[in-house]
């Protein structure tokens, strides 16, 4: 086993920023990753290998602002809180060009839909012992090392306000080895929390799990995928209807990112009759589409089907939804079915996990679909599976970037398509 190399002190001058945020140094030995520095600065940093920790600004950026949380850099939730509004903007726009760029598509890619500070509804923690103290927080950056949390600006604030309660009952839960996962999600009705990693310790912490939920007032809590309580169902509003949410289901993190979204399927699928909501989930979409138009709602895991059906239950208004169980990376909807003899949809959205819709993708591709509305967590992936739909005789209307995750690296992309004459 070859042994790592030394670290060493050096002065490095930052040539570039990486798709992850992390600032890149051009020398003889290589590429040198120096997380948390801009482009042209001039910094000192702990070098061992590719990559360093940052000992000093030197010359600073003149995009460079003073952080908003004082856990930065050692919390590792955020890697982009230094960098000025502009700056950040342009980085986050830059990642969707570049993706597509690898593919030989050249659009116009508008400026970024951001939101704004404390809008994130859904909070992942993690809680160890460490001797006789408890530390509830987030993990430093490529390290198991936890930050015990003070604060957090990006969290809605019901879930920081929540952390004195939760960090209390880890304690009273936690095992002596090993850690726990808290999933907390802020819903209509109060706070859902979703721990996981207890075991067969569970049975035995019934009674204090129950007592902290009601002292709590949290609407549910689950463990290891059981309900040790539900006081009350925890509903999102998704278009006006209320979802019931599968616990640790897939949500949009941000509400404002969300309806961004909703208005953007309106006008990508205006004039639509007959829609495919693929990759569904518990309905994010499917409650807007169905406020205009038929939708038929696709989806491989039961937890959030149900959910959707639900919810539907107690919606109003809309238009005829229909569900179905379907893997669509195994079972795409294939372009004969998609057509129905000229009797199918005229519309499909698909907003697939990072790994993308390549096979559903090639479907579209080869199906007289008139309108698509592309959604994506995955800048590479999206660009690939655009890449077919283009090749296919689709052309693209707009692309628009959204950012959900504040003062991280990641990135959502919406993409408007309709197939050329």
């Amino acid at each position: 086993m070859s042994k790592k190399p030394e670290a060493t002190v050096e002065t490095l001058r930052i040539a570039r920023l990486a798709h992850k945020g992390d600032g890149v140094a051009e020398t003889d030995a290589g590429q040198i990753f120096v997380p948390y520095t801009l482009e042209g600065e001039l910094v000192s940093a702990q070098v061992q290998g590719a990559r360093a920790e940052l000992n000093e600004i030197i010359e600073p950026s003149p995009h460079r602002i003073a952080s908003v949380c004082k856990h930065f850099s050692t919390c590792g939730g955020c890697s982009l809180q230094h960098m000025d509004e502009a700056s950040y903007k342009d980085f986050k726009r830059q990642q969707v060009v570049d993706a597509l760029a690898s593919r030989g598509i050249e659009t116009p890619v508008e400026d970024v839909v951001v939101c704004g500070k404390g809008s994130r509804r859904r909070a992942v923690f993690a809680a160890v012992k460490a001797s006789h103290k408890v530390l509830f927080g987030y993990h430093t950056a490529k390290s198991n090392r936890l930050v015990d949390i003070e604060e957090c600006p990006v969290i809605a604030p019901e879930l920081m306000k929540a952390v004195p309660g939760l960090r209390k009952l880890a304690g009273e839960i936690l095992p002596r080895k090993g850690e726990l996962k808290f999933t907390v999600t802020t819903t209509q009705s109060g706070l859902d929390v979703a721990i996981g990693g207890l075991g067969k310790n569970k049975d035995k912490h019934y009674l204090e799990l129950s007592q902290a939920a009601v002292q709590n007032n949290f609407a549910r809590l689950t463990v290891d995928g059981e309900t040790i309580i539900e006081i009350r169902p925890p509903l999102l509003d998704m278009s006006g209807a209320a979802v019931p949410i599968p616990s640790g289901g897939f949500i949009q993190a941000a509400l404002s990112a969300e309806k961004t979204m909703g208005d953007l399927l309106s006008e990508g699928l205006s004039g639509c009759k007959r829609v495919a909501d693929l990759f569904c989930g518990a309905g994010t979409l499917t409650f807007k589409i169905g406020q205009f138009a038929n939708v038929h709602a696709v989806e491989g895991e039961a937890t959030s089907l149900k959910a959707l059906d639900l919810g539907l239950r107690r919606a109003k208004g809309l238009k005829k939804v229909t569900t179905e169980r379907r893997d669509l990376f195994r079972r795409p909807i294939v372009a004969k079915e998609l057509d129905n003899f000229g009797k199918g949809f005229d519309g499909v959205v698909f907003d697939p996990p990072r790994a993308g819709a390549l096979a559903q993708a090639q479907e579209l591709a080869k199906s007289p679909v008139k309108k698509i509305v592309a959604v994506s967590c995955s800048p590479a992936s999206f660009a690939r599976d655009i890449r077919e739909l283009l090749d296919g005789g689709y052309q693209i209307k707009r692309v628009v970037p959204i950012d959900q995750f504040l003062y991280s690296p990641h990135v959502e992309v919406v993409a408007l398509l309709e197939r050329g004459a």
